[in-house]
């Protein structure tokens, strides 16, 4: 995991299917999901919200926990989704960032996010490893969690 992939809303690009899938070159195996470098090295500060908040868009913060409004409305809802369908908290992430450090974040995703099988990366958004489960996303492309 690398501190350049970690979004200001706490998201880690690095486990995400935009950017494993631009890593793995998903579209030489035949699969068409979008490639995405990480929120940060494109730019873009913040994909989730970056849009709508003005302090992550102009990136007056490195993280959303640095805002007197932490956690706003928009940051919750999301939060609730990512929770709900992905397995992860952005809430949480930012608080042990805050709490922790940087460096003891990113030791504990690569923990949480190794494949046992191969240690290469498991997507945040499917629950698969598209190194060594990707024949799982052949078959069903809307493949989440064991959920077809």
């Amino acid at each position: 995991m690398e501190e350049k992939l970690i979004a200001l809303c706490g998201m880690n690009c690095g486990a995400c299917i935009s950017y494993l899938a631009m890593k793995n070159d998903l579209h030489k195996q035949g699969i068409g999901n979008k490639y995405c470098e990480g929120c940060l090295p494109r730019g873009k500060n913040c994909l989730h919200m970056g849009d709508r908040c003005e302090i992550l868009g102009k990136g007056l913060v490195r993280f959303c926990y640095e805002c007197e409004e932490f956690p706003c409305k928009r940051l919750k809802s999301l939060d609730r989704r990512y929770r709900t369908k992905y397995h992860l908290s952005m809430i949480e992430n930012l608080s042990v960032i805050k709490e922790h450090g940087l460096d003891y974040f990113l030791e504990k995703e690569k923990e949480k996010w190794s494949c046992p099988d191969c240690s290469h990366t498991i997507c945040c958004h499917k629950g698969l490893c598209l190194n060594c489960q990707i024949d799982i996303l052949r078959q069903n492309r809307k493949y989440r969690w064991g959920k077809t």
